[in-house]
């Protein structure tokens, strides 16, 4: 029996921020979910269909750990349900952690303020690295060849998938729990993490740090996917 490491990255950003992980982590899969913002409301099941197709290809007989950066650590509890795969264990990375009760709101009402004063006529959304001023943008990135890419293949979310409320199943979070930190934008996440009685690693970086120190986070992954 093997392990299969399934990297989801979130919605507002593509496969690429993580290919340097993949390639250290033999057999890893990164459905993409590129598609999703073109779905229509609500967003949810898109992710979890992707994210469950990708992992109709992993070995039969192999584990599966979930490891979801940012936004994407809201879809976990409705893709594990969507898996018929054993999920061995749930790593989140620099990630919005779902709610404690039935439904995670992706946008806080405030955020979604912000978000409404960016979104065109049509109600979509500019490109994430787009929301940022570049100061804050380019030391995100290792290389600005690295940055180019990564901002090719974004997406342009509609306004509404930040206003959906993601489904959160009793009973998601049965099997081993870890986080790792990056940014201290996420410190509350992982004080959170804490308190639910997950472990914690913390790597001090940028919110991109796994195209910084692939070799760190894949360090940090796999430690807490055995022992989290």
């Amino acid at each position: 029996m093997g392990i299969t490491y399934v990297l989801m990255h979130s919605p507002s950003v593509g496969p690429l921020t993580w290919a340097p992980v993949a390639e250290r982590l033999p057999g890893a899969i990164v459905p993409s979910l590129l598609h999703v913002g073109g779905e229509g409301p609500p967003f949810w099941p898109a992710v979890a269909r992707a994210v469950a197709a990708g992992v109709e290809r992993v070995p039969e007989g192999d584990e599966v750990v979930l490891v979801a950066h940012s936004n994407a650590g809201l879809f976990v509890p409705v893709v594990v349900g969507a898996l018929t795969r054993t999920v061995k264990a749930c790593v989140f990375v620099d990630a919005a952690l779902p709610a404690r009760g039935s439904a995670t709101a992706v946008a806080s009402p405030g955020f979604l303020e912000v978000l409404r004063s960016r979104a065109d006529v049509d109600g979509v959304l500019p490109a994430w690295t787009e929301w940022w001023d570049d100061a804050d943008v380019a030391p995100l990135f290792p290389d600005p060849v690295t940055r180019r890419m990564v901002e090719k293949e974004q997406p342009r979310l509609p306004l509404s998938y930040y206003e959906q409320r993601i489904p959160v199943p009793e009973g998601w979070d049965r099997q081993r729990c870890g986080y790792v930190l990056f940014d201290e934008a996420y410190e509350e996440a992982a004080a959170d993490a804490k308190e639910r009685g997950w472990p914690v690693e913390h790597l001090p970086g940028l919110h991109l740090h796994q195209l910084v120190d692939p070799d760190g986070v894949v360090a940090a992954v796999r430690k807490l996917s055995h022992s989290a």
